[in-house]
């Protein structure tokens, strides 16, 4: 009996590191696959020592959505750390990125609203991460001068005695300065050469991923668009489930191996935040009722920044507030004999066996209806479950409706820039 069980176990340690992959390429799949690690996966480097609360990652999306409020009037110029003010803002998924010649490897945040790429390098004075980029070590490294074109599409850029290019930027709460620098840049097995990012030179705050980041939105310094002749403005992404240890998601580059059976709606453009992926969201539907929003909560205004836009670096969804206490007050009145609860920030909550009505986000030509796991978030006792979903802050983001990750997961969502639209369908991330 003792050696029966004694082959068990080890049975399963084998099977469960046989499971565990946590090398950035993708074992199998699409040759363009990246692989994606939650931020709490026991592949990344950022795993916390201890469960985080609800209530801290709704205080860090308030710091996403502060980021995302720099964006609304074009460039802005530096903008300090307020005193007092203590803003946490953390990534959730990772990449493994390959820098220089030969690669230096870089986990680095994946962000579908920011544009720059940048990593912490050599010599920086303020950066948290022991893994450091050293242009030193690489051949292929070399830093732009003012006069070059991308000096002005960097934001804030400056310009140094030597006449080289650097710029300095927000990020939620924390400050950067940086040299931009050009290199050759691997993802999987394309190698980007001359690729521009910023190499980070000095940093205050605690919100920076650790390693860098890598900019997938709209804008000239963007993965997209340096590009574009190699992926075509075409990209597509899968993020596993937040509480999934044992298996990851994909970000698949280029328009080759896209899914073709995929619901679509129109990518909307938006001057004053350029970088970001604007859609019209026409309604919300809980269980077979259209909830009565005013149409001014979901309405695209260039103007004052308003609409609805995807984002992987928010955790849960915000909506307008006359939008999420429609949809509030619907999800409420479908959970028959039960009284909603408040916890760690969530005003929807319930506790033992309830049933649950579903939600559907209502776009120009699609419809997406949430599984359960994208809808409810469970207490760690698992009695408590509550809606995933929030008002939106009382700032310029106000307006602003942020379709999240968590709403995003084991969905492959689709950015086709060529076409002017974003594709959604059901995708198991494994």
């Amino acid at each position: 009996m003792r050696i029966q069980l004694l082959f068990l176990f080890i049975s399963l340690l084998v099977l469960n590191s046989e499971s565990l992959n946590c090398d950035g390429n993708s074992p199998r799949g699409h040759p363009s696959d990246l692989r994606v690690f939650h931020i709490d996966s026991p592949c990344s480097p950022y795993k916390q020592p201890k469960t985080v609360s609800w209530e801290s990652t709704l205080l860090k999306d308030n710091a996403r959505l502060q980021y995302l409020s720099s964006l609304a009037v074009g460039k802005k110029p530096w903008v300090p750390i307020a005193s007092g003010r203590s803003i946490v803002q953390s990534p959730t998924y990772i990449v493994k990125a390959n820098i220089g010649t030969p690669a230096q490897p870089m986990l680095v945040a994946l962000d579908t609203s920011n544009d720059v790429t940048w990593v912490p390098c050599s010599g920086c004075v303020g950066c948290a991460s022991s893994v450091l980029f050293d242009p030193s070590k690489s051949s292929s490294s070399r830093t732009l001068q003012c006069e070059a074109t991308q000096c002005k599409q960097a934001p804030n850029p400056t310009c140094t005695v030597s006449k080289s290019c650097g710029f300095n930027m927000t990020y939620g709460g924390s400050t950067i300065t940086a040299s931009l620098s050009q290199d050759t840049l691997t993802l999987t097995n394309d190698a980007i050469p001359n690729y521009t990012f910023g190499c980070i030179n000095k940093a205050t705050g605690t919100s920076l991923p650790a390693q860098g980041l890598m900019g997938l939105g709209r804008g000239p310094l963007s993965l997209i668009s340096q590009t574009q002749n190699l992926y075509k403005s075409t990209f597509s992404y899968c993020l596993p489930n937040s509480k999934s240890s044992s298996f990851s998601g994909t970000l698949r580059l280029g328009p080759k191996f896209q899914p073709v059976r995929i619901k679509t709606t129109p990518l909307l453009k938006n001057p004053r935040r350029s970088s970001l992926y604007y859609v019209n969201m026409v309604g919300i539907r809980v269980g077979n009722k259209i909830v009565d929003i005013p149409p001014s909560a979901l309405a695209f205004n260039p103007a004052t920044g308003a609409g609805t836009i995807f984002d992987s670096g928010t955790v849960y969804t915000r909506l307008v507030e006359p939008a999420y206490v429609a949809v509030r007050n619907e999800f409420r009145r479908r959970v028959k004999n039960a009284n909603a609860t408040s916890l760690g920030g969530f005003d929807t909550c319930y506790s033992g066996s309830v049933v649950f009505p579903s939600v559907t986000f209502m776009f120009a030509g699609m419809n997406v209806t949430l599984p359960p796991d994208n809808l409810l978030i469970h207490s760690s006792s698992g009695s408590t479950s509550c809606l995933a979903m929030a008002a939106a802050p009382n700032n310029v983001n106000s307006v602003l409706n942020v379709i999240a990750s968590m709403q995003q997961q084991n969905h492959r969502v689709l950015i086709d820039l060529p076409n002017s639209r974003l594709g959604i369908s059901r995708e198991t991330c494994t």
